[in-house]
């Protein structure tokens, strides 16, 4: 027996008969990846077969101590935020109110200066605009405040020719997609989510979280991922180049995820109330899962979200390869991370997305899967979080068994 003592959690909820492993994986998690406060959930065929929470609703607090995670918290989303968003113009252009391969200027005139004229929709939701980086960054107030964003993103010009690459829209994708669907339906794209998608599919799932839904939210702390074992192989820190971008100042990389300067208090009430499609959505693990359940076929009474055409749409590859600002290999659809090395999801026909530090969502339609993943203890990892890949390991196995 090891002498390294275990953290030990009372895991809560339930599972099905045969998925008893993503329990195991969601225990370890807490034993030996570091997590802090944490719940994921599965719907399989639009049906919950696993509901599990467990460990600190405060990230500071160890597991143990401090307030108790409940059947009802949820937690701030981060990027994991961006698949929920993708819900509303895919929707939009479903029903006929938004062309994919119309011109952003179509519906926001003011967008077509600086060149970005031929930027079309479905650039935006590719991450192909090149529009990832501001010019001047915005404050944590400029961030929320509904004008600063879109006005500064009219305003300059692309940092690549629009369709020609990609690179990850870390924070911009925030404003860019806020405001065309302002300008395309009247709403805001929070206030769309809980009439359209929240609200009639009964889910605990906001993007501009009311005082309410602020109040059953975790605190986020960043934590330290405990070192792998010598077992799990060599591959212990991320390639030089990857590493160089992230310190480098000019970067893209760094200047991307730098958009809002100093860094937003992502615990703070005012930030949580706001509606930033790109980063602050507020979500249970149930309510993601439930959500990806919804596009892909009828869950409780519910018609399916996606028509089979939007859903094609959704997981086809549109970008692919070196991503200009995650300087890795990415793969995107409309608005969706596509299964791959640098975002593995459930199988080749996977769509979602991760948050920064961990969080995860996403949807398998050929099994009719639908996974969501929430942690407040948020570790040093975009797209690929190792408690994350551990419960996705834990199910593709209890699937395939």
């Amino acid at each position: 027996m090891s002498g390294k003592r275990e953290t030990v959690v009372d895991v809560q909820g339930t599972v099905e008969d045969g998925f008893e492993p993503v329990r195991d994986a969601f225990a370890a998690n807490f034993a030996r990846r570091g997590e802090r406060g944490a719940a994921v959930a599965v719907y399989r065929h639009g049906r919950k077969i696993v509901d599990l929470w467990g460990g600190s609703r405060d990230a500071d607090a160890a597991p143990g101590d401090g307030a108790p995670w409940q059947a009802d918290t949820a937690q701030v989303i981060r990027s994991a935020t961006k698949g929920i968003a993708a819900i509303v113009p895919l929707l939009l252009h479903q029903r006929g109110l938004l062309d994919l391969d119309a011109p952003v200027g179509t519906y926001w005139p003011e967008f077509k200066a600086a060149g970005k004229d031929r930027v079309l929709v479905r650039h935006l939701l590719s991450h192909r605009a090149g529009l990832p980086v501001l010019d001047t960054p915005l404050t944590p107030e400029q961030a929320v405040d509904g004008v600063s964003g879109p006005a500064a993103l009219a305003a300059q010009a692309p940092a690549w020719t629009p369709g020609a690459e990609h690179g990850y829209h870390a924070q911009t994708y925030s404003w860019l997609l806020a405001e065309l669907v302002l300008r395309v339906t009247g709403r805001t794209i929070g206030t769309w989510t809980a009439d359209e998608i929240s609200g009639p599919l009964g889910l605990e799932l906001w993007v501009g979280a009311p005082a309410d839904a602020r109040a059953r939210a975790g605190r986020l702390a960043d934590v330290e991922a405990p070192a792998p074992p010598a077992s799990a192989g060599l591959r212990v820190r991320p390639k030089r180049d990857v590493a160089d971008a992230y310190r480098d100042p000019a970067s893209l990389t760094r200047r991307a995820f730098g958009a809002i300067t100093p860094a937003p208090d992502e615990n703070a009430d005012a930030y949580r109330a706001a509606e930033l499609p790109a980063s602050n959505g507020i979500a249970t693990a149930r309510a993601l899962a439930r959500c990806y359940a919804a596009l892909i076929g009828p869950v409780d009474g519910h018609p399916r979200l996606f028509a089979p055409a939007t859903l094609t749409l959704a997981r086809t590859e549109e970008s692919a390869g070196p991503d200009r600002t995650l300087v890795v290999n990415t793969r995107f659809g409309l608005g969706y991370m596509l299964h791959g090395p640098a975002s593995p999801l459930l199988a080749p026909g996977s769509f979602g997305h991760p948050g920064r530090g961990g969080c995860l969502a996403f949807a398998d339609p050929e099994s009719g899967t639908a996974f969501g993943y929430v942690t407040n203890g948020m570790q040093q990892n975009v797209t690929a979080d190792p408690r994350a890949q551990a419960l996705v390991r834990a199910l593709r196995g209890a699937l395939d068994a």
